[in-house]
């Protein structure tokens, strides 16, 4: 598998897009008046407690209080936590990090937790012992990590946690990566025990160098950047932090921009569609609300050369493939629903989820599928830490509020004719004024004029219509003049 990590600078805007084998697999962006918060540490104080829901609202400084479960709050001991009020009380001063951005109402999602990662490591502050991605699938890789790691690790204040970059390293890179953690949190703790709550202690690094440290694995080729300064900034964190990238990073002096180069505008602009055509003729609609995601899964032109139940199959295992780049790609987490198309035969939709499952192993955020119901649906969730591509780029519609529909202008008409008889009961006027979009008045004096004409002798008062092509198509007036 080749990969390409492209990025896009402009002054107030930053973009970075992962490309595998030419197709477009992730994108990441940050702008300077949103920078994303996930990984900031704060020291912040409990605004309120709320027994009910074993949870506490924090003020760490941001624009909305933000949310501390108990299950994220650091506990010496394992097990069950305990209620909520034998943990933090009100008014009390904690050290928390982000682990959700603030996504549409909802506030920060905090832990008391702290994790601190470099390129091959997670420092975990008040959790001892060695963790290992479970990426690292290799058994005999997978212990020998550990053997070398817990000799990095002798306190029983901290641990680690080797990271799916750790894969084949020796003790000299693991060891250096350890000692800079460490320091790193002894500044922190430091800084943290003298700070005002609401106060940032620690902020992540820029998304251009987070995206490398996060995305970059072996099989990057190439990481292609528009912008000199930016180039030279990464230049010198490789050389610290990620030899193997060094003599790969590329300063992109192209004439075309560089996302219209990859195609990567055109992938984008089509990831905000509802509609994603599968390449046999089949699609998928993807519908997202703030509960769920749903996709739907559809045969559409494709007919097949055989029958219908392998035409049918053939499509959901296509679209199997696609839902899961649809989901990174988008970045859509937290519960999804997966409606494929009915199979009569068992090994069939035991295959289509295995194909599923498959697809989604080279997610970055970890993903949990459930079995095919027996209606046909798969319920899966994805993790949410930043708000979908959807919401970052748009923002719902000011003509249909987001509901995605209009009133038709057969509609509208016949709310005008009510409002006229409501207006006409409740004042006195000589004559009524009617302000519409252009489509409306255009159908009160075509198709509806005939109806127009048997109102106005009803009421005995004329009827004036005015066009305001600044209305949207349901919007109108009816003044009494």
């Amino acid at each position: 598998m080749s990969q390409e990590i492209l990025i896009n600078v402009t002054p107030r805007e930053t973009r970075v897009a992962l490309v595998e084998n030419g197709v477009l697999q992730e994108i990441q962006l940050e702008r300077a008046r949103r920078r994303g918060l996930v990984g900031n540490i704060y020291q912040g104080v409990v605004s309120r407690v709320l027994p009910g829901m074993q949870a506490a609202f924090v003020d760490a400084g941001l624009d909305r209080t933000a949310f501390l479960h108990v299950s994220d709050i650091q506990r010496p001991e394992g097990g069950e936590p305990p209620p909520i009020t034998e943990l933090v009380r009100e008014q009390q001063a904690v050290l928390v990090q982000v682990i959700k951005d603030p996504i549409g109402s909802k506030g920060a999602r905090l832990t008391t937790q702290i994790t601190i990662p470099s390129r091959y490591l997670v420092l975990t502050p008040g959790s001892p012992g060695v963790g290992v991605s479970t990426r690292i699938e290799d058994e005999e890789e997978r212990r020998r990590l550990r053997e070398l790691t817990a000799a990095l690790c002798p306190d029983d204040e901290w641990g680690l946690i080797l990271r799916t970059a750790a894969e084949g390293v020796g003790e000299e890179p693991l060891k250096a990566d350890r000692d800079f953690l460490l320091r790193l949190w002894d500044a922190i703790r430091r800084r943290g025990e003298g700070a005002v709550p609401g106060t940032l202690v620690h902020e992540d690094l820029p998304l251009v160098l987070r995206a490398l440290r996060d995305l970059a694995g072996r099989e990057v080729e190439r990481v292609r950047i528009d912008s000199g300064e930016a180039c030279r900034r990464v230049e010198s964190f490789c050389a610290s932090f990620l030899p193997q990238l060094e003599g790969r990073v590329e300063h992109y002096t192209g004439e075309r921009p560089i996302f219209d180069l990859y195609g990567v505008e055109d992938e984008l602009r089509r990831a905000l569609e509802r509609k994603v055509a599968l390449k046999s003729g089949g699609y998928i609609v993807v519908d997202q609300t703030e509960a769920m995601t749903t996709i739907d899964v559809n045969t559409g032109a494709f007919v097949g050369r055989r029958n219908l139940e392998e035409t049918i199959f053939k499509t959901n295992l296509e679209a199997a493939q696609t839902i899961a780049r649809q989901l990174r790609l988008r970045n859509l987490g937290g519960i999804i629903i997966v409606d494929f198309i009915d199979m009569a035969d068992p090994e069939h939709r035991r295959q289509v989820l295995r194909a599923l499952e498959k697809a989604v192993e080279g997610d970055y955020a970890r993903t949990r599928i459930g079995t095919v119901s027996a209606l046909g649906l798969v319920e899966m969730t994805r993790k949410r830490t930043r708000e979908s591509l959807e919401y970052m780029l748009c923002e719902p519609c000011p003509t249909c509020g987001g509901r995605g529909t209009v009133k038709t202008v057969e509609t509208v008409v016949y709310e005008i004719f009510r409002e006229i008889l409501r207006e006409v009961r409740q004042f006195e006027a000589e004559r009524l004024m009617v302000l519409a979009a252009p489509e409306v008045v255009e159908q009160l004096l075509d198709e509806e004029s005939a109806g127009l004409a048997q109102l106005e002798a009803f009421i005995e008062r004329p009827i004036e219509l005015r066009v305001e092509s600044a209305y949207s198509q349901d919007q109108f007036d009816v003044i009494p003049v």
